[in-house]
C-alpha cells in the first residue's frame, strides 16, 4: 500500500500529490487537475476534512460570500479584476485575448467540439472524447 509521500495519477489525468496512508490520501494533500485547478486539503482516510479550491485563473472559491457569476454579477473573473471593456469590444470567456477556435467549433472548456467530426480535441488539438 501507499505510505508517506507521494503522487498518484487518477484515469482522468488528476493528480494527487501529499501524503498518504494505508493507500489512501491522508494528511495535507492537493489534487491538481487537467484544466489548471487546484483542490489543496487536509485529508482524513482518502476524504477532505477541509479545504480550498483555486481556478486555473487564480480565483480562489469561496463557500459563503461568493461573489463571482452569480445572479446579480455576470461579470467573468478578469472583468471584476481589471476592469470592463469599451463600449463595442466584447469580452466572451474569462481568457483575455480569448483562446482561437477553429472555424465551426465549439469551446468545451476542456478543449474544441467539432460538429462535423462530433469530436472533442483538447486545445493542442488532440483527441479527448467522440461527443
Amino acid at each position: 500500500r501507499m505510505e508517506g509521500q507521494g503522487s498518484y495519477t487518477l484515469p482522468t489525468g488528476t493528480e494527487y500529490r501529499g501524503e498518504l496512508k494505508d493507500g489512501m490520501f491522508h494528511g495535507e494533500g492537493e489534487l491538481l487537475f487537467p484544466d489548471g485547478g487546484t483542490y489543496r486539503a487536509l485529508w482524513h482516510r482518502g476524504v477532505p476534512t477541509q479545504g480550498k479550491y483555486t481556478f486555473a485563473d487564480g480565483l480562489e472559491y469561496e463557500d459563503k460570500k461568493w461573489h463571482y457569476c452569480d445572479g446579480f454579477d455576470r461579470r467573468f473573473y478578469t472583468e471584476i479584476c481589471f476592469g470592463l471593456k469599451p463600449a463595442g469590444i466584447s469580452q466572451l470567456t474569462n481568457l483575455d485575448p480569448p483562446r482561437k477556435i477553429p472555424q465551426g467549433c465549439y469551446d468545451c472548456g476542456d478543449g474544441f467540439y467539432n460538429p462535423e467530426t462530433r469530436v472533442v480535441v483538447d486545445y493542442k488539438l488532440r483527441f479527448l472524447r467522440n461527443a
